[in-house]
C-alpha cells in the first residue's frame, strides 16, 4: 500500500495506491496521521482512484481521518473510489457520513 501526500495549502490531497485491508490498514493510518499532523490542513481528499481493493479495515481508516480533521475544524472527502472499494463503501453505509465524491 503506498500512500502519496501533495499539500497545496489550505488543502491535503492523500491519494491510497494499492489494496487497503487488515495487513496494511494501521501503517495507511499512520501515515495519513502523520501528514494530517504535519501541515494541519483545512480542508482533506482521500483519493480512492488507485485503490484496487479495500475490506472493511478501510472504513475504519476512513472514519478516523475523518475523526482527526474534524477535531481541527477541518474536513474530509472521500474521491473517486474504484468499483470493488465502491462496494464496500456502499454497503457500510459510511455515505451517511462521509461526503464521497464519484
Amino acid at each position: 500500500m503506498k500512500v502519496i501526500t501533495d499539500y497545496s495549502p489550505p488543502n491535503l490531497f492523500i491519494r491510497c495506491v494499492g489494496e487497503l485491508d487488515h495487513h496494511t490498514a494501521a501503517e495507511t493510518l499512520r501515515r495519513i496521521e502523520q501528514a494530517l499532523d504535519r501541515y494541519l490542513p483545512k480542508n482533506c481528499a482521500l483519493d480512492f482512484s488507485a485503490l484496487t481493493f479495500m475490506d472493511s479495515s478501510g472504513i475504519a481508516v476512513i472514519l478516523r481521518a475523518q475523526k482527526r480533521m474534524r477535531e481541527t475544524g477541518g474536513s474530509l472527502v472521500l474521491v473517486h473510489p474504484m468499483s470493488q472499494p465502491e462496494k464496500v463503501l456502499s454497503a457500510s453505509g459510511i455515505h451517511r457520513f462521509v461526503d464521497i465524491r464519484y
